[in-house]
């Protein structure tokens, strides 16, 4: 199989890679063994293997088969999320769960276990992954939640490290249409947030929070509830590209501040429900192609964690700490998440997740590698896809099944074959 030589990135562009990439367009082709990344959309170094061979995994985006009776799908590794659900939703179904960007592959959604705004209801990605197709070593190999269970768990989640995932068969979900019905609601500080997202009984909620807000508006934002419908599909905004890097003070503090003041505002206080088509609520930055370059030449990181239920009153703290550095950006995002997971390497738990994105600039590593800390401390877990910063001392205790996903990629992968460069960075394949 041909191979290129490629620079290549996360989609948070400040950690990079070269190497050798392949290409290949059918699973039949593969005659190395090499680690699969998709559309590179984990933002720090999930996805790259400097100096090494990786296996894009993007033209193998085939449809196999689809049972319209149980809304069972069987689809290659390369399929984007967003496709799979614009082909089924008027057909009745959509994939049970979507992460935040539609330019997800599925091999991308199960290798991170990816969670979406229903996931206090439905769960994770691999919670309705009825059996997928490793290739090892050149061999085929079909695993399931009820065959070889511990290797199905291994690679749930697992980033990349019991072979090549070539195919799986997804549970789709009945839908009942192809909008959305949104509801907006302001809430004007963190209690009052925490309180809504609680109360909430939609099948998805997000929250978007305001995280330069100061004081008694501290932990402010805009609660989004959302179910899906029938109806007339609204034009959605033709998809617009970044043709640049941003300039270093297109997100200075005080412009993001301004910004945060009138999109909150832009709710009446009395809230508002609008009717969406089903992109624009799952995937609404899809439609700024290259949205990475507002945060210019040097990119930027995004910190998510999930602390425990009880454990909340500590991303207040930790918001406290992001407004006061003037580093975060207009992208910060609340959820509650529910117990839900797939895998021994998952990354959700039951509780209160916080992401935010913050441009790469000075004081931001120090103050992501202190919320860090801080999510160590009180029980939390940090986001393999989104982090570039961590250390290995500070992920392996966060995730109880790590000794035994060792055992089961040791036993998938004995020669390190598949290891990237956040397994390197953490030294993942190693006990704590």
């Amino acid at each position: 199989m041909r191979t290129s030589t490629k620079t290549y990135s996360g989609w948070g562009r400040v950690k990079r890679a070269t190497g050798h990439v392949a290409r290949p367009e059918k699973p039949d082709e593969i005659d190395i063994t090499a680690p699969a990344i998709g559309n590179c959309r984990s933002y720090g170094d999930a996805s790259l293997n400097t100096d090494g061979t990786a296996i894009d995994t993007t033209w193998m985006d085939r449809i196999l088969h689809f049972d319209a009776k149980t809304g069972q799908v069987t689809v290659e590794a390369g399929m984007q999320i967003g496709a799979l659900a614009r082909i089924f939703a008027g057909r009745g179904w959509i994939p049970a769960v979507m992460p935040g960007t539609g330019f997800a592959t599925i091999g991308g959604c199960i290798a991170h276990d990816v969670h979406g705004k229903n996931h206090h209801i439905h769960g994770s990605f691999g919670q309705h992954v009825v059996k997928l197709t490793l290739l090892q070593n050149g061999v085929r190999k079909t695993v399931s939640p009820k065959s070889n269970k511990e290797l199905f768990a291994a690679t749930v989640g697992g980033l990349g490290q019991t072979g090549v995932i070539v195919q799986a068969v997804l549970q789709l979900m009945p839908c009942a249409g192809d909008v959305m019905m949104v509801t907006e609601q302001r809430a004007d500080g963190w209690d009052e947030f925490v309180a809504l997202l609680d109360a909430s009984v939609a099948t998805y909620t997000v929250g978007w929070i305001d995280a330069t807000a100061t004081g008694d508006t501290l932990g402010r934002g805009i609660l989004e509830e959302a179910e899906l419908g029938r109806g007339i599909v609204p034009d959605s905004k033709q998809a617009k590209s970044v043709p640049f890097n941003a300039p270093n003070f297109a997100l200075s503090a005080p412009i993001v501040k301004l910004f945060n003041a009138a999109y909150f505002r832009r709710v009446p206080e009395r809230g508002r429900t609008s009717v969406k088509p089903i992109g624009d609520f799952f995937f609404p930055l899809d439609k700024i192609h290259d949205w990475n370059r507002l945060y210019g030449k040097r990119g930027f990181h995004q910190f998510q964690c999930v602390v425990p239920v009880e454990r909340a009153p500590a991303l207040r703290e930790m918001l406290r700490m992001i407004a006061a550095s003037g580093l975060a950006s207009p992208l910060a995002v609340l959820k509650r998440m529910g117990a839900g997971s797939a895998g021994m390497m998952s990354f959700p738990m039951d509780g209160y997740t916080l992401a935010v994105d913050f441009p790469n600039k000075d004081g931001a590593e120090p103050l992501i590698r202190t919320l860090i800390d801080k999510t160590a401390e009180i029980g939390g877990r940090v986001y393999l896809a989104k982090d570039a910063l961590a250390t290995g001392d500070q992920i392996k205790p966060m995730y109880p099944n790590h000794a035994k996903w060792i055992k089961a990629v040791t036993k998938a992968d004995p020669d390190g074959a598949m290891e990237t460069d956040i397994i390197r960075r953490l030294n993942l394949r190693t006990p704590l």
